[in-house]
Formats: C-alpha cells, structure tokens, sequence
C-alpha cells in the first residue's frame, strides 16, 4: 500500500474497524494500492 501524503509505502496500514478503510498508521490518509498508482 502507498500513502500519498507520506510518499512512501506502507507495510502496517490501520484498517478502520466501521468502514474497512485501509489507512496510513503515520498521517491517517486512505491508502491507495500500487496497482492503482498511474506513473506518467
């Protein structure tokens, strides 16, 4: 998983225990997952 607001990958993400939101330990931003990344 990758955070956009820490730039970096995310080994430990929090998942929210209401809405299954997979969210950054760090920041708390919703994750994304690399397949989802769009590069150029």
């Amino acid at each position: 998983m990758w955070c956009p607001t820490c730039a970096r990958v995310v080994n430990d993400p929090l998942v929210c225990g209401d809405c299954s939101a997979v969210i950054c330990r760090v920041c708390g931003t919703p994750l994304e997952s690399a397949d989802e990344l769009a590069f150029g």
